[in-house]
């Protein structure tokens, strides 16, 4: 049995080390304050841990229970984005130009307060239970890192079978939680396309060869792949975030370059993306008697909760939060994370905490300078990542 005041006692102190963590935003790969943090609380625990794999020092992997008993894994990312905050709080970040904007202090400071429940009751626990601290979430990847080099399959504490990943959410409300089976969230790849053409005086555009045209050209063309070469049941995003091209206005360049970022949810669909945008700029450019260079970046991979988790992560939040609490998810969102790489190689389930508070009509969005991950979310998620080690393969 887990005391209630005790409970009470965990999350009043993971708001404390939410509070603490908030003030020292760091960005990926960076997060040495807040892994010594992470780190001095697992010792005041009393729970084992590893400091740091290779290509990720600030990782930090603890472990509660037996490791010879099956081994579920709960992760929180750590990292910080490069935002100055516009808060206004007292406990504001103390690194100039960074920002806990997407919520990560929240999420390690939950999964810590779950470790010193779970510590409690180690010896009840019918699961070992490892807790991953991972670093560079924020377009660094440290998800797939972390996988590399062993976190999952036994090469850095026991073998998992099965893990469990949180994330507070700007559009529920506090006391809500929320998954689906499948895709939830995107494949986040990244393009950028440079035409190259021949320069000349705007005044005389037949003795050159019009790169902006051309780019602007397929910048049009490229929403054709979602609207005619996707199933209009299935998402997929693509988006041009970045034009550079030209000095002067009476002046044609050289070169125009695109850039931009390639949202699909289904693996299939991630390959057809690259191909259609790379062979529609290709073909645009030679009609334009320009030439292309093309780069790929692969980003994260969708976020594809297995169907059985995500039935056993509802249940359970039906149990925690109340069957009206419980809202299940209709549609992907198309932002993406790198929990995405975790559940390609293992039966998982990603899902959302409501941070936006009661009294509010809406709620600042992820990534914005005054966003906050809200106090009382924090004992939802708590609970969340015990009863899930506690009631699995029961």
């Amino acid at each position: 049995m887990i005391d209630e005041r005790f409970i009470t006692d965990v999350t009043a102190r993971a708001v404390q080390l939410r509070h603490r963590l908030h003030r020292i935003p760091e960005l990926g790969f960076q997060e040495f304050k807040t892994a010594a943090v992470i780190r001095e609380e697992l010792d005041r625990l009393g729970i084992s841990h590893i400091d740091a794999v290779q290509g990720a020092p600030t990782a930090t992997i603890a472990v509660i229970g037996d490791a010879n008993k099956p081994c579920i894994a709960l992760r929180a990312d750590i990292d910080a984005l490069p935002i100055v905050e516009r808060t206004g709080l007292p406990y504001t970040s103390t690194h100039d130009g960074l920002m806990h904007a997407c919520g990560h202090d929240g999420h390690a400071s939950i999964l810590l307060a779950a470790g010193a429940v779970l510590k409690a009751i180690e010896a009840e626990l019918s699961v070992c239970v490892k807790l991953i601290f991972q670093p560079a979430e924020e377009g660094g990847g440290g998800g797939e890192v972390l996988c590399q080099q062993g976190v999952l399959d036994g090469r850095v504490g026991p073998t998992v079978e099965a893990i469990f990943g949180l994330h507070g959410w700007p559009g529920l409300k506090v006391g809500t939680v929320a998954t689906k089976p499948g895709p939830l969230l995107a494949a986040t790849d990244s393009f950028s396309a440079t035409f190259i053409g021949k320069g000349c005086h705007g005044a005389f555009p037949h003795l050159g060869r019009d790169p902006i045209v051309t780019a602007c050209e397929a910048v049009m063309n490229l929403q054709n792949f979602v609207s005619r070469e996707t199933d209009p049941t299935e998402q997929a995003v693509v988006t041009i975030g970045m034009i550079h091209s030209g000095t002067a206005t009476n002046i044609i360049p050289d070169t125009a370059t695109i850039a931009g970022t390639a949202r699909t949810l289904l693996v299939d669909q991630r390959k057809n993306i690259r191909a259609s945008i790379e062979r529609r700029c290709h073909h645009i450019a030679a009609a334009n008697d320009c030439t292309l260079k093309f780069d790929w970046h692969q980003g994260y991979p969708p976020t594809i909760n297995d169907p059985q988790m995500a039935d056993y992560v509802a249940k359970i939040a039906r149990q925690v939060v109340g069957n009206d609490r419980y809202v299940p998810v209709g549609k992907p969102s198309m932002g993406g994370e790198d929990f995405s790489f975790y559940v390609e190689r293992i039966p998982g389930c990603f899902f959302l905490v409501g941070v936006a508070p009661m009294n509010a009509d809406c709620y600042y969005p992820l990534h914005n300078d005054r966003y906050d991950f809200t106090d009382d979310a924090m004992g939802v998620g708590i609970r969340m990542f015990v009863e899930l080690v506690r009631g699995y393969g029961q």
